[in-house]
């Protein structure tokens, strides 16, 4: 049951923090409140005619807020023993330099794309490349359909390491999510099994 303060065996949940990244209008902030247990936290601003010319918004037109800080909710999960801390992150390019400093403590991290707008997922999935931090790619099926399987947005991504996993999600529905975040913590376990000497 979502919410619960202890483990499998009364112990207490081990706290493990995850980032959701991705461009720009990519859905974030929609995974992070389909997800959370607890009323997200949302650091949203209005699209300002500011933004004109900044803010690309071709094919998200009817998009009004964005992300300038943050995101954050909460996820418990009895059957692995954790709680997930989520940790949004902004898609706007000038809010990247917020990234390292939310990366600090991050075991892993959901790279959020819209494949009708791939670009924007290659910075994401440049920055967890280059520093190291295991992570999954969640293609979001805006409107319920992905024109594309997962192999073909791995071909387009041209992802360095071929294991990262390629999910299709809807990032509204919190089972999709939910199961995104699994993969992305056997992924972690993985990383680490790997890496421990024999």
């Amino acid at each position: 049951m979502p919410g619960c303060d202890t483990a499998p065996g009364g112990q207490e949940p081990a706290p493990v923090k995850i980032l959701v990244a991705g461009g720009f209008g990519v859905g974030k902030t929609t995974l992070v409140e389909a997800v959370s247990e607890i009323e997200p936290l949302r650091t949203e601003e209005r699209l300002t005619a500011a933004g004109v010319g900044v803010d690309d918004l071709d094919g998200i037109e009817a998009k009004s807020a964005t992300t300038v800080a943050m995101d954050f909710g909460r996820i418990t999960l009895d059957d692995a023993g954790v709680v997930l801390y989520l940790f949004g992150t902004p898609g706007q390019e000038r809010f990247w330099f917020l990234w390292d400093d939310l990366l600090h403590g991050a075991l892993g991290a959901i790279v959020l794309v819209d494949t009708r707008r791939l670009d924007r997922g290659f910075p994401a999935v440049d920055f967890f490349e280059s520093r190291g931090l295991p992570f999954v790619v969640g293609a979001n099926c805006f409107h319920g359909r992905q024109p594309y399987t997962a192999g073909e947005i791995r071909a387009a991504l041209r992802l360095r390491d071929p294991e990262t996993p390629v999910l299709l999600l809807d990032a509204r529905v919190r089972d999709e999510v939910r199961a995104t975040l699994l993969s992305l913590l056997d992924t972690v376990i993985d990383r680490a099994r790997s890496a421990a000497p024999s």
